[in-house]
Parts: structure tokens; C-alpha cells; sequence
């Protein structure tokens, strides 16, 4: 069973860590310190240009952030990297490609949905942009899919999530080098491929010790779209031994009085 998104592990709170008293200036954070140098001068010459963001309306605030994020990219030492520069897209700019080969089931679908709905969008958009407008009638043309159609319908067609993003998609651009047709095929083949399956021996661990963690097959469904027959599989693989250690079992059989099957 493979998934566009999955959040299954998530490192607990620390319980003794307190909530920073909020003072209005957010936590900056864990990099190496730039602290009395020319960086420092630069976060701090930027801090009011960055908070007079909060005065712009949304879609200028967030086509202003798109272009700071194009500048920072310019001068990163990842530019080379695609995902370095994620900016958010219209949805309706954004449409799927005629050629990708992965089909989701439905119950895979809800368990995507639930996926983005609770944890968030994790991964952003694979997409190539066309390289010109159309010089017919001066539109852009749609942005197209590489990697993610799953994920872009759901963020178009849920409610929650396309008002959560306002309308919004986060994407990514593949290299320029990989543009052509064929290129872009075997770019959407390679992310489905290199996602993985979960292996039998490590999913029925996990199953186990949500068991022993009192979840039921009702958060099992909900939660990580298992069936309860296939919760019961697998928590047989290695655990059967240990699901039925209370119980009490005689060695000899003993027949019921009105079993159709005893004999005198």
C-alpha cells in the first residue's frame, strides 16, 4: 500500500519544554548564528519590509512573497534544486497531465485526503510551466502536473482545503533541462516508482504496537485506511502468539452434549 502522503510517525511533544511567552517577534530558526555579522544587518534591515506584508491584500501579499522568494532564490546555494523555490499558484492555473499512469483507489483517495486535511500539505507540486503565453489571446497557459495530481485535486475539490489554501496550490518547477514531453513522462514514472511500499515485516510491527496502544479498528480505518481484516492479517504476521497470551486454552477437546457429531 503506497500513498502521495503519509504521516504515520510523528515524534511526541517534549512535556517539560514551556511555551515561549509571545512577545510579538517570532522564534527565528535553528541555523547557524548570524549573529554580529553582515547577516545579521541584513535580517534586520529586512524585518520591517517583511512585516508591512501583513497591510497588503491577500493576492498582492502573496504574489509579493513569490517574488521575495524568486530573489532569495537567485542567491541561494540550492538554486539548482527545485525545490528551493516552492511558490503558490491559483488552482484553477494549475491542471493534471494526459499521461499519468497511477490510479488511486478510493479508499486510498480518502486516505490522502485525511492525510492533507490533518497534517497539512507536505509536498508540494510537480509542475512544468509552458514557456510562453498564448498569442491568440495573450492568456497564460496552465501550469501542468508532473508530480501531485492526486494531491491538486483534492486541494481543488475538498472545501476545507482549497479554503484553507485560499485557492492555492504550492509548486515547484522542474529543472529547464527536463522539459521535453518524453522527459516530463519519465519524471512522473520515476516519483511514482520511487515512493516504495511499505514491507509486510515492518508494517506488521507498526500495527502491533498501535494495538498495543489500545487503537481500535475504527482509528485504524480513519487513520491509516486499514480494513479491520487487514489489521487482523497483519498483526498475525509476527504477533499471533502475543494477541492471544490471556487467553486460556485446554489441551483436549471436549465434545458439547448436543453436538450432532458425538458419538456413543
Amino acid at each position: 500500500m503506497s500513498h502521495e502522503q503519509t504521516a504515520l510517525d510523528i515524534p511526541a511533544a517534549n512535556p517539560a519544554a514551556a511555551p515561549a511567552p509571545d512577545t510579538g517577534r517570532r522564534e527565528r530558526p535553528l541555523v547557524p548564528s548570524v549573529s554580529d555579522s553582515a547577516g545579521e544587518a541584513i535580517v534586520e534591515a529586512a524585518r520591517p519590509l517583511i512585516a508591512a506584508l501583513a497591510d497588503l491584500p491577500l493576492d498582492e501579499r502573496v504574489a509579493t512573497l513569490n517574488e521575495l522568494r524568486r530573489l532569495l532564490h537567485e542567491q541561494s546555494p540550492f538554486r539548482e534544486e527545485p525545490v528551493d523555490l516552492v511558490l503558490w499558484e491559483e488552482a484553477a492555473h494549475v491542471e493534471g497531465n494526459s499521461y499519468n499512469p497511477n490510479v488511486v483507489a478510493p479508499r486510498q483517495m480518502e486516505l490522502l485526503e485525511h492525510s492533507i486535511t490533518a497534517d497539512g500539505f507536505t509536498q508540494p507540486i510537480v509542475a512544468w510551466r509552458p514557456p510562453a503565453a498564448d498569442s491568440d489571446n495573450g492568456t497564460t497557459a496552465p501550469i501542468e502536473v508532473v508530480d501531485g495530481f492526486h494531491r491538486h485535486l483534492i486541494a481543488k475539490n475538498t472545501p476545507a482545503v482549497h479554503d484553507r489554501l485560499h485557492g492555492y496550490l504550492p509548486v515547484t518547477v522542474i529543472n529547464t533541462g527536463r522539459e521535453a514531453l518524453e522527459d516530463r513522462q519519465a519524471a512522473t514514472v520515476r516519483h511514482n516508482a520511487a515512493r516504495g511500499v511499505h514491507t509486510i515485516d515492518g508494517l506488521s510491527e507498526m500495527v502491533l504496537q498501535l494495538l498495543r496502544a489500545k487503537k481500535n479498528f475504527a482509528w485504524f480505518e480513519k487513520e491509516l485506511g486499514m480494513q479491520p481484516d487487514e489489521v487482523t492479517r497483519l498483526s498475525q504476521v509476527s504477533g499471533l502468539a502475543e494477541m492471544f497470551a490471556d487467553a486460556e486454552f485446554s489441551e483436549a477437546w471436549e465434545a458439547a452434549a448436543d453436538d450432532p457429531f458425538t458419538t456413543e
